[in-house]
Order: structure tokens, then C-alpha cells, then sequence
């Protein structure tokens, strides 16, 4: 059974940080692609990060030059590091495992974890 965790979301002022954690079970985590999407109230579900078997990055334009995403197979996690938070990327944080980049949409989806950035 495939089980994908987020963690790590919170309350944070504008201009600070947070790292968030997504841990996979019950597939072969370091053959696989992981993602990270956003949706805001209201508003569609976003692109945010994904990170290739090989360790290839990909980044939303939005998010570019603040946020990393990095990969630990030793330990079945991916991470996303935000910095330079802005109110706007108050959202729930959602990661998703798939074969490759391109299938993260249909992939295994975590419950998500709530990121508020006040002003």
C-alpha cells in the first residue's frame, strides 16, 4: 500500500521560512519523480516543484530563486525548503509520487499540509 505524508506546514511571517517533509512508502522511492503542488482557497491547484530520479529540479516561475526541492532516498523524503515566504504563498501544500515528471498529476497524492504566510 502507498502512503505519501507531508509535514512541516505552519504559521510563518513574510520573509521567513519552512521546510517541508514528504515521506513515501510502498513504492521504489528513488526510481521515482516527486512533486509538490499548491492550491489556494479558492483558486486552481498549482505547480510549485518536482525533482527527477536523477536529482533534476523543476520550479514554477513563481517560486524560483526561494524555494528548493531536494530528495534523501535513504530515507524515502523530499524536501521543500521555502524561503523569502510571501503572503501569497499561503496555500495547502500537497506532494505527489509518480514514475516521472510528466505523470505526477496522476500519480499518489499526500493529504497536504496548510502553509500561512501572514503580511
Amino acid at each position: 500500500q502507498v502512503q505519501v505524508v507531508e509535514s512541516g506546514g505552519g504559521l510563518v511571517q513574510a520573509g521567513g521560512s519552512l521546510r517541508l517533509s514528504c515521506a513515501a512508502s510502498g513504492l521504489p522511492f528513488s526510481s521515482n519523480a516527486m512533486g509538490w503542488f499548491r492550491q489556494a482557497p479558492g483558486k486552481e491547484r498549482d505547480f510549485v516543484a518536482a525533482i527527477n530520479w536523477s536529482g533534476g529540479t523543476y520550479y514554477a516561475d513563481s517560486v524560483k530563486g526561494r524555494f528548493t526541492i531536494s530528495r534523501a532516498n535513504t530515507k524515502n523524503t523530499v524536501y521543500l525548503q521555502m524561503n523569502s515566504l510571501k503572503p501569497e504563498d499561503t496555500a495547502v501544500y500537497r506532494c505527489a509520487a509518480a514514475p516521472g515528471i510528466g505523470r505526477l498529476t496522476e500519480g499518489y497524492w499526500g493529504q497536504g499540509t496548510q502553509v500561512t504566510v501572514s503580511s
